[in-house]
């Protein structure tokens, strides 16, 4: 369940599966979440976990406000892969019983100032804690067809120099080779990104930037997130 022991090459292998396609343990913002798998590490993954790296790596920034950081840390257990006990249903749930606990019309009896004072401060604190959840991110899901020039362009080197472009906003996913004709093969690669901050004509100005390897990009699909 969960990713296991995060301080072994097995655990650490799971958590960079797990963020292939993620740019945080839960939701789109940094969260406590992510705190608490960042604080069960024992350092920095190794370079061949990439994503993992680079999560760990963003995370890290923000070590000195992790305590704002939003969300509430549960045991580590309860995060990672598939097959962990689902709480995120539970806390919704917990939310609602919360707000059912704040009564905001009162009764019809007359009160007196302190149960006034303290029904002020319930509503200050319901109305604290819905100021305090973080907006919603848009994100794309999207497919590039990147191809070479011929079939003796090495396909291993033009997909390491697409994963070095580094964006804010840009997670890279898994990629494949497929037959194009001749022999030839194109990198099909998947990528996930923050529609206010990458777009695909920056990324495909990045790409052919490659110009040695690569001959052009296309959207293979684009999917909202």
């Amino acid at each position: 369940m969960g990713f296991g022991d995060l301080k072994t090459p097995a655990g650490l292998k799971v958590l960079n599966e797990f963020l292939t396609d993620k740019s945080y343990i839960e939701g789109y913002v940094p969260s406590q979440a992510d705190v608490a798998v960042f604080d069960a590490l024992s350092g920095a993954p190794p370079a061949d976990l990439c994503h993992a790296l680079r999560w760990y790596n963003h995370i890290k920034s923000y070590q000195k406000e992790k305590g704002s950081l939003p969300g509430v840390k549960k045991p580590l257990g309860q995060y990672g892969p598939a097959g962990v006990q689902d709480t995120t249903a539970a806390a919704p749930a917990a939310a609602d019983e919360d707000d059912d606990d704040i009564d905001l019309f009162g009764s019809d009896e007359e009160e007196d100032e302190a149960s006034k004072k303290i029904k002020e401060e319930r509503l200050a604190a319901y109305n604290a804690k819905k100021a305090k959840k973080p907006a919603l991110i848009a994100k794309s899901s999207i497919l590039l067809d990147v191809k070479p020039w011929d079939d003796e362009t090495d396909m291993a080197k033009l997909e390491e120099c697409v994963r070095t472009i580094q964006l804010d906003g840009l997670v890279w996913g898994q990629s494949k080779l497929l037959p194009v004709g001749y022999g030839i093969k194109k990198l099909q690669i998947a990528c996930v990104v923050e529609d206010d901050k990458v777009g695909t004509d920056q990324l495909e100005e990045l790409i052919t930037a490659f110009e040695d390897y690569v001959q052009s990009m296309d959207v293979a699909a684009f999917n909202k997130i």
